[in-house]
């Protein structure tokens, strides 16, 4: 076959998927078995089945292995289920989107960002935001760095707020606040005797660490810390939340870095203790960064707010 002539069998296929087929796939994989998902979704088995059956046609590949016990992704089916998920999820933010416009409703904002809430500048700042602005409508996005980026730029978030600066074009980014950097181990652990503990004190430690963003800056940190590598302790990446991570600490699986906001939330056995080197405490910057060509009113509000609480953000922005 020609690479034309693949190309467009791929379309065809492309065409031939629906959106059902996807949301059936993903239901059924999260229940584990085909007939869960169909009396989760109030349909038929077989329709459930034949749907899914069509979908691995069509794709060219079982998504899922098949016992009495119930189902599991195959290996290929773990790649398609991710992509249908991400395909799903922009289909939900473009029908919310269209929503929101259609109601020409210019009191609509959507903060996006990936870091704790339970304390610190964020909370702070959204709680006054809502108390200045009580009628508008504010919604928050909770993603991975990636996927706020592509949100930025697709124009679903008008406002990112995250460590760091996030690596998309055509945003503007400015520095707001920071944040210490504390290690969180368990109270009866040897170091939590101290009330201040060193970079170099952590060399025979084991560090926990979430895949999920902001994993990666405090890993970049620890080796910009302890540059030798001889000095820097053993690091475990777990695919899991920032909270499954405290619970690994709690139970004395090693030691995990964290920021500020993050422990504003309580967790039982656990303790936090600054880290510092030879110049003090370490501290992370938080940014926030939007579109210049976003013309909603409620992001230039939520702008003049940010420029009041964090003088470092240029005159330019009040008004």
């Amino acid at each position: 076959m020609t690479e034309t002539g693949i190309r467009n069998n791929r379309r065809n296929v492309a065409r031939a998927i629906d959106l059902q087929q996807l949301r059936l796939a993903v239901v059924a994989c999260d229940c584990g078995s085909f007939r869960r998902a169909a009396e989760a979704l109030s349909i038929k088995h077989n329709v459930l089945s034949r749907s899914i059956s069509q979908l691995e046609y069509q794709v060219g590949a079982s998504l899922f292995d098949r016992s009495s016990g119930g189902i599991k992704p195959t290996l290929a089916g773990r790649a398609v289920l991710r992509i249908a998920r991400l395909i799903l999820e922009q289909v939900d933010m473009l029908v919310d989107t269209g929503r929101s416009g259609g109601r020409g409703d210019t009191g609509h904002l959507v903060v996006g960002f990936y870091t704790s809430m339970s304390t610190g500048n964020l909370r702070a700042t959204i709680a006054e935001l809502k108390k200045l602005l009580p009628q508008l409508e504010l919604a928050t996005m909770e993603r991975s760095r990636s996927r706020l980026a592509t949100a930025l730029r697709n124009g679903t978030v008008d406002i990112v707020i995250s460590p760091g600066r996030l690596p998309s074009k055509d945003t503007r980014s400015l520095l707001l606040w920071s944040e210490r950097i504390l290690i969180s181990l368990p109270q009866d652990h040897c170091l939590a005797a101290r009330e201040i503990i060193y970079w170099t004190d952590l060399r025979n430690e084991k560090i926990l660490l979430s895949k999920i963003d902001p994993g990666r800056e405090l890993e970049d940190l620890l080796i910009s810390k302890l540059a030798s590598p001889d000095d820097r302790p053993a690091v475990e990446r777990h695919d899991v939340s920032r909270g499954i991570i405290k619970n690994l600490t709690s139970m004395g699986m090693g030691l995990s870095l964290v920021m500020e906001s993050d422990i504003g939330a309580s967790f039982a056995g656990l303790v936090y203790r600054e880290l510092h080197d030879g110049t003090g405490p370490s501290r992370v910057d938080f940014f926030a960064h939007w579109r210049d060509d976003n013309e909603n009113p409620a992001l230039n509000r939520f702008l003049n707010l940010l420029a009041e609480r964090y003088p470092s953000l240029p005159p330019a922005l009040e008004g």
